[in-house]
């Protein structure tokens, strides 16, 4: 009994950052895992990806490196690349500028959906590090630059590729329970995991139990951000969100860690009724 599920997003205007430092051979994993990442939350597993690439004028040994890095987070994920569509739009993109936009579509059975029903007060959240602000952020990021040098270090972080979550999450769910999970995109924390929770539940998130990485440490700082809209902005070092029961814990920790992922217990799901049904302390 299987559900088609499928999925679109793009890279948003971290394709600038990629342009301004010729950093191509990775962009294209972003596109993937935006996509990807998307799907599995469900349970799905992917199937296929297209993608669109478009341009004032193609450059053809740029947009073969963005196709290759595609294709290799398409293989990385277990789906296949069947085709895309490349554009050359003069005088609608301006000088060298392109954008690229996907298409992931999986399947999972409907008896395996995760839909979050199964969500109750006593579980844990269990955060799955992210390697940067993925592709979520970046017009804020970009207008930090412009009035801050980034250290070598930082710069490197806000440029690397999205994690790829489904190898290890479809394995986490094939050998656990999960009961919900959330992919930490546009909105933070704070908008992605409500999404998931029935009326009357509360994410109870635990702000110590991990630490701001250091780029998020330097965009705060440079950015005069507050925590709270770092938050709503930013994944905060956390990119996956898997809702387990407390026994699970050890062996899901076991399991995303083989992966050569960190894992943080960052709170629980509790009853009560917010507005925005997370809270932090």
């Amino acid at each position: 009994d299987p559900v088609i599920v499928s999925c679109t997003d793009g890279v948003g205007t971290k394709i600038d950052l990629a342009n301004k430092f010729k950093k191509f051979d990775t962009i294209g994993i972003d596109l993937v895992a935006m996509c990807v990442n998307d799907l599995i939350v469900c349970g799905a597993e992917p199937l296929f990806f297209l993608d669109y690439y478009a341009s004032s004028k193609l450059n053809v040994d740029e947009a073969s490196l963005v196709i290759k890095s595609i294709a290799k987070a398409c293989l990385d994920s277990g789906c296949s690349l069947l085709g895309g569509e490349t554009a050359e739009m003069p005088g609608h993109y301006i000088d060298n500028n392109f954008d690229l936009a996907g298409f992931s579509v999986g399947v999972v059975e409907k008896s395996n959906l995760i839909d979050g029903k199964g969500i109750k007060p006593g579980q844990i959240l269990l955060g799955v590090e992210s390697s940067g602000p993925h592709s979520n952020g970046y017009s804020l990021i970009r207008s930090i630059l412009k009035k801050h040098k980034a250290p070598n270090a930082i710069m490197q972080t806000l440029l690397k590729p999205t994690h790829l979550y489904p190898a290890p999450v479809l394995e986490l769910i094939e050998k656990t329970n999960v009961k919900g999970m959330a992919h930490i995109t546009g909105g933070g924390l704070t908008e992605n995991i409500p999404r998931i929770l029935k009326s009357g539940l509360i994410a109870n998130v635990n702000l110590s139990t991990w630490k701001f990485p250091k780029a998020f440490q330097w965009l705060q700082e440079k950015g005069k951000i507050s925590e709270l809209d770092m938050l709503r902005i930013f994944n905060c070092g956390i990119g996956m969100i898997c809702i387990l029961e407390k026994a699970e814990i050890p062996k899901a920790k076991k399991i995303l860690s083989a992966h050569k992922l960190r894992t943080y217990e960052i709170g629980s799901i509790i009853k009560g009724n917010l507005k925005e049904q997370i809270q932090y302390n």
